[in-house]
């Protein structure tokens, strides 16, 4: 009888789905919500398997890099919402330039600081947040739709209201997860992927590697994002390439400096027409090796 109930629970708590999984629960016209920052720990394994799937007419929130370069270039986003889409050491995502230039989609660009409080607001169930920032700036200008509002204590302040950023599923890479959830990232910064889970209504977390448990001597603070915040669970070594997931892995700058240099088109077709993550990878070992000849 014990181990039933251990069974059970276990079956209720274990969230490790695969790919495939998690794009089956997305639907065309969402809002998605992708973490990481320019072109460092993006879910890049999620967004292509949304590539391979017919989701489509979606609205994208991110500090932006690669994942809104491959989405923009493929028509699938409907309405952008960014402070920045850029590669780093490329600063501005060429796909996402030639999509914006061509008028593929709506965008609304936030400063750096008002995005985040968007963020903010949404994990806080709030409809807005107050802020200084964007007052006296162009960022007022071109969101007609941003209102103010003023304190209403003594000091009679005018303050921005950012409105929340709510999502319907967000998608995160983290270097570790357990099979509950709770995730780890052991780099220099969390770019606010905790945020990203917890102001949208589901949450998928890859991961480079599934561990069974976090144990005691874990550093409290690497644990980023929790299970109560988290839907699903993949693990996809590997699965924020070509962007950087240190200190599992560096960016892979020669690729991503082919990326950069391909037209849609021909890069597309040779790494991202397979039917799987399995077949992007092999494809970029491929690359590589044609290179060391």
């Amino acid at each position: 009888m014990n181990r039933s109930r251990e069974r059970t629970r276990a079956e209720t708590t274990d969230k490790v789905l695969s790919l495939d999984d998690v794009v089956g629960r997305l639907r065309s016209g969402m809002t998605i919500g992708i973490g990481g920052w320019g072109s460092r720990r993006k879910p890049m394994a999620l967004v292509r398997a949304l590539l391979r799937s017919e989701i489509s007419d979606l609205t994208v929130i991110s500090y932006g890099g690669p994942d809104i370069g491959l989405l923009a270039a493929a028509g699938r986003i409907r309405r952008l919402v960014a402070p920045f889409v850029t590669l780093d050491s490329v600063p501005l995502e060429p796909h996402y330039r030639a999509a914006r230039e061509r008028g593929a989609f709506e965008l609304t660009e936030l400063d750096e600081a008002m995005f985040m409080w968007g963020l903010h607001a949404a994990a806080n169930r709030l409809p807005f947040l107050p802020v200084r920032a964007g007052l006296g700036s162009d960022v007022m200008r071109v969101n007609p739709g941003l209102r103010t509002v003023t304190s209403p204590y003594e000091d009679g302040e005018e303050f921005v209201a950012v409105p929340a950023l709510r999502m319907d599923a967000a998608l995160v890479h983290l270097n570790r997860a357990d099979r509950l959830g709770n995730g780890q990232y052991l780099g220099p910064d969390p770019y606010f992927d905790d945020l990203f889970c917890e102001a949208a209504d589901t949450a998928y977390v890859s991961c480079e590697r599934v561990v069974d448990s976090f144990g005691p001597d874990t550093v409290p603070q690497t644990l980023l994002v929790s299970r109560h915040s988290v839907t699903g669970v993949v693990e996809t070594p590997k699965g924020s390439h070509f962007t950087s997931c240190v200190p599992d892995h560096d960016r892979d700058e020669p690729f991503q400096k082919l990326y950069a240099t391909t037209p849609w088109p021909e890069f597309a077709e040779r790494f991202l027409s397979g039917k799987s993550e399995d077949d992007y990878q092999a494809a970029v070992q491929a690359w590589h090796k044609e290179q060391r000849k």
